[in-house]
């Protein structure tokens, strides 16, 4: 068996003897990422990141499982972006409150959500869950977060920029258009200093903000850089998930 930490590749004459000490569930989004990558570009992310990762921590001992990648996630600002798909909040609770059931039941007491998107706001979500679910494990991590995305790339860009976009040259350049039909990635800013500064916030709608729905130039992509990238994120990954592998959960803190 090539992958037996993904479950989506793998069958009944397998799963029914394994077991396994944490469950990773990517999560994603369905929307337009500037002229030139998928709509699926947070779902190709996020489960590249969750299998190589899961791959090199299961090397190394630990016994996880990547569960399939949940493909909607909140996209409240792009209602008029044609096909962005959203989910609300409430929506991702309850998914998450039916997978979290079917672990909790079978015993498998630690998952890690593996945030693609970051329009998920995930916090609130785990907070209320845990409180049902007392013997679970609950945690999230945002890959793209994991290293300083500045020593990779010129501007890393904040949606379908260049870090997005040397990822896919990397994962599936067949689905990234040619170069000459990327877009400027060019954002609008608030006009309001608190705004700009981050310390007030508003949804920002995403029609006004960006012409092409790209936020960040794309220009200086390249698929090595999205290699290096990929690499050192998904062993940064890989570290932390063997750690909760082998942590005992009640005795985290010293």
């Amino acid at each position: 068996m090539d992958r037996p930490y993904i479950l989506s590749e793998n069958n009944w004459k397998y799963i029914k003897d394994a077991r396994f000490e944490m469950a990773v569930l990517p999560w994603g989004a369905t929307e337009a990422h500037n002229y030139h990558l998928p709509y699926g570009t947070d779902n190709i992310e996020g489960g590249a990141f969750a299998a190589e990762a899961a791959r090199i921590a299961w090397e190394k001992g630990a016994k996880l499982v990547v569960l399939p990648t949940i493909p909607y996630g909140v996209n409240t600002g792009q209602t008029d972006i044609y096909l962005d798909m959203n989910m609300r909040p409430a929506t991702q609770k309850a998914v998450l409150e039916d997978i979290i059931t079917v672990l909790d039941r079978q015993g498998i007491k630690k998952l890690m959500l593996l945030n693609s998107h970051g329009g998920n706001n995930w916090k609130s979500i785990i907070r209320e869950l845990g409180l049902d679910f007392p013997e679970m494990f609950l945690a999230v991590c945002e890959w793209y977060r994991a290293v300083d995305n500045n020593a990779y790339f010129d501007i890393p860009g904040d949606h379908a920029g260049e870090l997005e976009t040397s990822l896919l040259l990397h994962l599936k350049p067949e689905l990234v258009l040619p170069q000459s039909e990327w877009g400027k990635g060019k954002e609008k800013h608030n006009r309001i200093e608190a705004f700009r500064q981050g310390w007030a916030w508003n949804e920002r709608p995403w029609s006004k903000i960006t012409e092409d729905t790209g936020v960040g130039d794309p220009k200086a992509a390249t698929a090595e850089k999205g290699k290096r990238y990929f690499q050192e994120v998904s062993h940064r990954l890989a570290d932390l998930f063997v750690q909760l592998c082998q942590a005992d959960t009640d005795s985290l803190y010293e």
